[in-house]
């Protein structure tokens, strides 16, 4: 689908990315992405109760389960490294593994899946994130995004606030 080159925020020469749909073989690197990053971001932030929910009810291979085939995925040195879903116009998934973040992989699966939503005849694309992830929001921003809206995040049940990012294209495509 899409290779790219880019720069490290430091300079540095980033991977090469490869950006393809998911297939059920990616499946297991995708669900061990999805523990990777609620080990690292989202565990520390919510109730214990909030936690063990999600693990004993399997909330991340669920989803993979059901939606792993609608993925756009990240592919750096022959290893799944990150993947992206959507709905409409709502990116509901934007995940890189600890080992690959601040890479560059992030802005690759963003760039496509706003392609992907614009190429549909969508407007604009919006996201979330929660306030407590500053380094979501700083990168969003730096995509071009802006805040929306804040309101309590009733996925977690633990008292954090979502914020609603938008962006709108550009050039919107004519029929």
């Amino acid at each position: 689908m899409a290779t790219g080159d880019a720069l490290h925020m430091d300079g540095r020469k980033a991977p090469k990315v490869m950006v393809r749909p998911a297939t059920e073989a990616d499946f297991p690197d995708l669900k061990r992405i999805l523990r990777e990053t609620f080990e690292s971001t989202w565990r520390p932030e919510i109730t214990p109760l909030a936690a063990r929910r999600y693990l004993e009810t399997d909330v991340g291979g669920s989803f993979v389960d059901a939606q792993g085939l609608d993925f756009l995925i990240a592919i750096v040195d022959g290893e799944v490294a990150g993947l992206v879903s959507w709905q409409d116009d709502f990116i509901d998934a934007l995940h890189v593994g600890t080992r690959h973040q601040r890479l560059g992989i992030g802005r690759a699966l963003m760039n496509e899946a706003e392609k992907a939503i614009r190429a549909v005849g969508q407007t604009q694309v919006r996201l979330e994130t929660d306030s407590f992830n500053v380094r979501s929001q700083a990168f969003y921003r730096a995509l071009g995004y802006e805040e929306k809206d804040r309101y309590p995040d009733v996925e977690w049940e633990s008292g954090l606030t979502t914020v609603l990012f938008g962006k709108k294209f550009q050039n919107p495509l004519v029929e």
